[in-house]
């Protein structure tokens, strides 16, 4: 055989010149025309201010473009079950690879939905319980508490080819291991009867203290009153045992009160009928604070919390139950899997032993299986999103995160930098979307969006290395090594908040004085007990004076596209009664959800056509325009503007038309006010809350919270979401608060805000049952000169100490 002496290395293979994402003129939200080159299997990271448009091009552009072509793969028979998605507003989307997105997304707040039921784990200690469990109880579904025993017998009717028809004996029996008791809840409910009433009162004389309960109300106060069943001139203490069986637990029953047909029933399930059944988050402050009053929950006494029926709970491997696996923290529970030798189910055993170490390798071997996924932060659940990737054998793949540092700890946060170069050097593209300067030092490409927020951003300012960014003249270049410096001073307390023997999750008997009228951090590694001591912990009233505890924390803003910044803070309120009085109109003409709606579009300002399993298409309303209200609305004019001009402002624009001159409102002035002073200004007073990154929905809550009366604000991660350049603000706004009179306590993970505190409260020393004792307390200097825990470490690095 002939022996090749050429040296010349083979011509490049066409399909190898496909290693870049090109997107040419992206305009969904607020970018305008951008267009950039991403290189394939590189970290690339987004940065930019908040609502400068980050989002808006890996998440709503590259990858919505990415789901909906794969989509499109399937037959229409299928794609008729799948959520439809338009084609993002771009010119051109080349090279574009699967996209798999793991975003911040709160997990499901469904009580029934647990990190076991989550990830894949539950289902396969189920399976595990069922082949090994001693006394065998029945298939999988035995050890589920989402699943009810259901046994069912009966007739039942078979056509056959001839027409004839016969009847068939059949039963039917599924074994389930959910409680009967709480129905797998873990928890029962009770109403506190004292929220509702005072007993030594008739109710003649006004015994109701529900809010809304007037005397002279026929739906409410008035049909017990009437009804006949009950004495209304008797107190309540003094009703005999019937008489307190109509008033509380009667059925439905039709009675005529002063000559109407109502319908009378007891008042536990009047109560809840009007109150329990609807969604807590978008009550009035005054009814939500009445609900979780009167509402208490207790754990429910049959299965001690597990969920469990009696024979799932008795059925054990190795001495050790279903519901005590689910009860262990992970890092446990893989040592005790590992310790199982069972050949006939030795796949089972191995993907379950995967899964459970992708817990503990992504730092997260301090939950259990039964902790409620909707008490996840953002962070956790996103980490927890990450496990089933860790181990796919998926390459050229796109990986697309959002914020992965969101709580965590500067010490942890190495940690997640191996994981995304890990999954990058597999030959994954990896698109990250953070502000953390940790997080954005791992990146092999760096492209920055800005100027500005809203309207001033949506271009790209920069693209190229780190160390380019560093030396451009960017916002995010010039604020890449700021460094906050520690207090020459700090305040004297007021007083004290006194927590004593506090042990919710993982805390040990702890005792901490959380000092009143200064900025207080508490610290930690994630999963050391810092929300377990706020949220689970602080009493709800404090100070010599018991003030109000106002808690802003990371849950989702529930809403529809319906909902604006206006509608959410209370804004419109003022608004709509300015343009009523000075026209003299109804307040109810002037919102896109009530009188003053365009009738073609009901308010919308555009019309939806549903295209089955093609995605539906929003067209402008021609009637509106898009303004969103009938045409003889738009007549009525304040301060030269009408109503639809007014919602198209930013809140800088209307703080200045609402500030004085003939349109001075001061109610919605004031709004406007705290909106601004969180860092929202440019966003437009009508803007959907649907299209809100997550750092500016929690800002808006904080905007909102401004206003509340209360002494203490507790913040949960208030930098999430928030620029290097815009901390600087946050602090700002945190002293303005404090110089106010109000006492601000933040979990926080950023070191620019612990070395701005008065005082730092430390836990860990670990996470899980590592963690849960204060392992210091003291100013931030203290921290720092002491280096006896890993903030102090960190902390101490951060400040060039």
């Amino acid at each position: 055989m002939a022996k090749r002496t050429d040296t010349q290395s083979p011509a490049p293979h066409a399909a190898d010149s496909h290693d870049l994402i090109r997107v040419h003129g992206a305009r969904e939200n607020n970018l305008k025309d951008v267009s950039i080159e991403i290189p394939k299997r590189r970290l690339t990271v987004f940065t930019g201010v908040s609502g400068s448009g980050k989002s808006s091009l890996v998440f709503n552009t590259i990858a919505a473009e990415s789901q909906r072509l794969i989509n499109e793969t399937y037959s229409s028979f299928v794609q008729g079950f799948m959520p439809t998605l338009a084609r993002p507003e771009v010119d051109v989307l080349d090279g574009l690879t699967t996209v798999i997105t793991v975003d911040q997304q709160r997990m499901g707040a469904d009580p029934r939905s647990t990190v076991g039921t989550a990830t894949d784990a539950n289902a396969m200690l189920r399976i595990l319980f069922s082949r090994l469990g001693k006394p065998h109880i029945g298939p999988p579904s035995a050890y589920s508490f989402n699943t009810a025993t259901v046994r069912a017998s009966g007739g039942i009717t078979v056509e056959r080819g001839d027409a004839k028809t016969r009847t068939v004996k059949a039963t039917y029996n599924r074994t389930g291991g959910m409680c009967t008791r709480c129905e797998g809840r873990g928890k029962v409910s009770d109403i506190d009867l004292t929220q509702l009433y005072d007993d030594s009162k008739s109710i003649a004389e006004g015994a109701f203290t529900i809010p809304g309960w007037k005397s002279d109300n026929v739906w409410t106060v008035g049909i017990y009153a009437e009804s006949g069943f009950l004495d209304p001139n008797k107190p309540i203490r003094r009703f005999t045992k019937k008489e307190m069986q109509d008033f509380l637990y009667r059925e439905p029953t039709k009675v005529k009160v002063n000559g109407v047909n109502l319908t009378y029933e007891g008042l536990i399930p009047k109560i809840q009928k009007s109150f329990l059944s609807k969604d807590k988050e978008a009550m009035q402050p005054h009814i939500r604070a009445f609900v979780e009053r009167a509402v208490t929950f207790t754990t429910c006494p049959e299965c001690d919390g597990t969920r469990l029926s009696e024979g799932a709970r008795t059925s054990k491997i190795k001495r050790i139950s279903i519901a005590d696996a689910c009860a262990m923290e992970i890092r446990d529970l893989a040592e005790w899997v590992r310790g199982l030798k069972e050949p006939s189910v030795a796949p089972l055993l191995a993907a379950l032993q995967r899964t459970l170490d992708s817990f503990v390798e992504i730092g997260l071997g301090y939950l259990s299986l039964d902790r409620p996924a909707g008490s996840l932060s953002g962070g956790e659940a996103q980490r927890v999103k990450m496990i089933r990737h860790l181990g796919s054998s998926l390459t050229d793949v796109t990986y697309v995160f959002d914020e992965p540092t969101i709580g965590l700890h500067p010490h942890d946060i190495q940690r997640m930098n191996d994981l995304l170069l890990r999954l990058r050097d597999k030959g994954n593209t990896v698109l990250v979307v953070e502000h953390k300067p940790e997080a954005i030092a791992i990146a092999d490409h760096v492209v920055d969006l800005g100027p500005g927020a809203g309207t001033a951003g949506g271009t790209v300012c920069f693209e190229g290395t780190v160390e380019g960014l560093r030396a451009g003249d960017t916002i995010t270049g010039r604020h890449l090594d700021d460094r906050a410096a520690l207090k020459e001073t700090v305040r004297t307390p007021s007083g004290a908040l006194e927590i004593r023997g506090a042990t919710a999750n993982n805390l040990r008997d702890v005792d901490v004085d959380i000092p009143l009228g200064a900025l207080v951090v508490i610290t930690g590694v994630a999963g050391s007990g810092k929300s377990s001591l706020v949220h689970g912990s602080l009493p709800h009233q404090s100070g010599a004076a018991g003030e109000a505890v106002v808690s802003v924390d990371q849950t989702p803003i529930r809403g529809s596209r319906r909902s604006n910044p206006a509608t959410y803070t209370g804004l419109l309120d003022p608004i709509r009664k300015a343009f009523a009085k000075a026209n003299g109109v109804k307040p109810a003409l002037f919102s896109a959800n009530s009188e003053g709606a365009c009738p073609t579009c009901n308010g919308a300002g555009v019309i939806y056509t549903d295209l089955a399993m093609m995605a539906g298409v929003a067209t402008p309303c021609e009637d509106c325009e898009g303004k969103r209200f009938q045409a003889e609305v738009l007549e009525y004019r304040f301060g030269g503007r009408d109503i639809s001009e007014v919602l198209a402002m930013s809140v800088t624009e209307a703080e200045e038309f609402f500030g004085g001159g003939e349109a001075a409102t001061p109610a919605a002035h004031k709004i406007l006010d705290r909106l601004a002073d969180v860092g929202l200004g440019y966003l437009t007073l009508g803007q959907p809350l649907t299209t809100l990154s997550g750092g500016e929905r929690q800002r808006l809550k904080l905007a909102t919270h401004m206003g509340d009366k209360g002494g203490v604000y507790v913040l949960d991660e208030p930098t999430t979401g928030l620029h290097l350049a815009d901390v600087e603000q946050l602090l700002g706004l945190l002293d303005r608060l404090v110089d106010s009179g109000k006492s601000v306590i933040v979990i926080e993970h950023h070191q620019a805000v612990m070395a701005h505190a008065d005082w730092i409260i430390d836990l860990g020393p670990g996470a899980g049952h590592d963690g849960g004792k204060v392992v210091f307390e003291g100013t931030p200097a203290k921290l720092v000169a002491d280096r006896s825990t890993l903030t102090g470490e960190h902390l101490a690095a951060y400040v060039g100490a």
